[in-house]
C-alpha cells in the first residue's frame, strides 16, 4: 500500500459530505491520502497522538474540517509540524457556519492554519496539492493542466453567454 502524503480528518461522520470534496480532488490528481475521524472534543488522545506521529507516518499536509466550535484544525496546528488546511463546515448545531470560520480563522499568533471558505474542502484538496507540487515536478504540471483547463473552460461559458446576450 502507498504511504499517505496527505490526512483529511473531521470531527465527525456528519462532516464527511463535506469532505469528500477534498478526497475527489486528491483522487483526480492521483494524491495518495488517507481519512478518518478525530473528534478534538470526543477522541482527544487520538487527536494528540494522530497530531505527534502523521508526519512520522510520511504525511506532509493535514486538512481538517470541523463545524460548530471547530477547534480541530488548531489543536491538530498547536501539536503538529506539518501545514494543517481548516475545512470550516455549517453545521447542524453552527450559526450560519460563521462559528466555524472564526473559530479556524482566528488562530493565535505562532499556530497558523491555512482557511478555506465555509465547506471549501474542495479548494483544500487543491492547496494540499499545491504545497506538494513545490517538490514534485510531475504535480506541479498537472496543477497547470488544471488551471489551464479551468481557464478554457470559463472562456467558452464566456463565448456562449455573449452569443446569446449580445446582439450584433
Amino acid at each position: 500500500m502507498v504511504k499517505p502524503l496527505v490526512s483529511i480528518i473531521m470531527g465527525s461522520d456528519s462532516d464527511h459530505s463535506v469532505m469528500q470534496q477534498a478526497a475527489d480532488i486528491l483522487n483526480e490528481f492521483e494524491v495518495p491520502f488517507e481519512i478518518t475521524i478525530v473528534s478534538a472534543h470526543r477522541t482527544p488522545k487520538r487527536l494528540y497522538q494522530f497530531s505527534e506521529e502523521a508526519h512520522k507516518r510520511g504525511v506532509e499536509v493535514i486538512i481538517a474540517g470541523a463545524g460548530g466550535a471547530a477547534h480541530l484544525p488548531g489543536m491538530v496546528a498547536s501539536i503538529s509540524p506539518l501545514p494543517v488546511i481548516g475545512v470550516p463546515i455549517k453545521s447542524s448545531n453552527s450559526i450560519d457556519g460563521w462559528d466555524s470560520i472564526l473559530s479556524i480563522l482566528q488562530m493565535p499568533g505562532g499556530v497558523p492554519v491555512a482557511t478555506v471558505a465555509l465547506n471549501g474542502a474542495r479548494n483544500a484538496g487543491l492547496l494540499a496539492v499545491q504545497v506538494l507540487s513545490t517538490k514534485d515536478k510531475l504535480l506541479q504540471d498537472k496543477v497547470s493542466k488544471y488551471k489551464e483547463k479551468l481557464n478554457a473552460e470559463a472562456l467558452e461559458k464566456a463565448k456562449k453567454m455573449e452569443k446569446k446576450f449580445l446582439k450584433p
